[in-house]
């Protein structure tokens, strides 16, 4: 398994992630089971959140005994230093650590977040001060809008962004390349999101993937391609969608990962015209 330098620090993560929404609600065998194969495969970036039901609870007990081995990400959804504390500490307690590798404000969406994460009182301030205390190693935030990256980038220092980075958005909407070009710029470590995306769901009630919440591919080929396409641009590791088959499809592309080439990048722009992304030039629609 490939690894890449975290940034500009010391780290070295596997180019593809375990995202702790494959294992919500799967128990704890199945849980300890995926989490093992993947470690097994030499992924060693495990990602969770308390959005995911339980799998914090789940992602702790499989984790026991290769902790000190993984670089474990967790973040929060609350935008006020209070209620991000007590997200902090409840989910240390469940991942049984006594930090986290990384901590991220989670799901950044709106200048409305944005001033209530930077505000006094706000989350950041649980960041910074976790930082601080040894509590959490990095801080970094996760985002689905152009605007908003590019806010909280160039007011504060973050050590990585969780982002979109997938061919279709890139190809057909223009979604992503300034965001990245900056974040090349602050030297901040780029976390991939959305790589296997294909499009909207018809109906969001319906679908095949239920922890999914956009269609993904489910080609071979075109993961393979997707994943290509990901991992040439300016970015440390990708998370796979919330899906125990789809991520094994993912991690099977992170394996045999070689950059993309000219042909394949014209191959996908091609498809990008009669493709629909799941966002604009300016966000992501869910």
């Amino acid at each position: 398994m490939e690894k890449r330098k975290f940034g500009i620090h010391d780290e070295m993560l596997s180019i593809v992630g375990l995202g702790g929404i494959s294992i919500k609600n799967t128990g704890q065998n199945k849980s300890d089971r995926l989490v093992r194969y993947a470690f097994d495969n030499g992924v060693n970036y495990f990602d969770v959140a308390p959005g995911y039901g339980d799998a914090q609870e789940l992602m702790g007990r499989s984790l026991e005994g290769i902790r000190n081995d993984v670089f474990l990400a967790c973040k929060t959804s609350n935008r006020r230093s209070k209620e991000a504390d007590q997200d902090l500490e409840n989910s240390l307690k469940l991942l049984k650590t006594n930090h986290f590798d990384l901590y991220q404000l989670h799901g950044m969406k709106s200048e409305k977040d944005f001033e209530l994460v930077s505000s006094k009182g706000g989350a950041l301030e649980t960041l910074i001060k976790a930082k601080k205390q040894g509590k959490v190693k990095y801080i970094g935030f996760s985002c689905h809008s152009i605007k908003v990256a590019h806010m909280l980038l160039d007011n504060f220092e973050f050590d990585s962004i969780l982002f979109p980075v997938n061919w279709n958005l890139i190809l057909n909407a223009g979604f992503g390349p300034e965001v990245l070009k900056k974040a090349d710029e602050t030297e901040t470590a780029v976390l991939a999101l959305k790589s296997m995306a294909d499009t909207l769901w018809k109906d969001s009630n319906i679908r095949d993937y239920e922890k999914c919440w956009y269609k993904p591919l489910n080609d071979k080929k075109m993961i393979d391609l997707a994943v290509k396409f990901t991992l040439s641009n300016n970015v440390v590791s990708f998370l796979p969608p919330g899906d125990e088959s789809l991520f094994k499809m993912g991690l099977k592309a992170a394996q045999n990962f070689k950059k993309i080439s000219n042909e394949e990048l014209n191959f996908l722009k091609n498809k990008s015209i009669h493709s629909d992304p799941i966002g604009s030039s300016e966000e992501i629609f869910i």
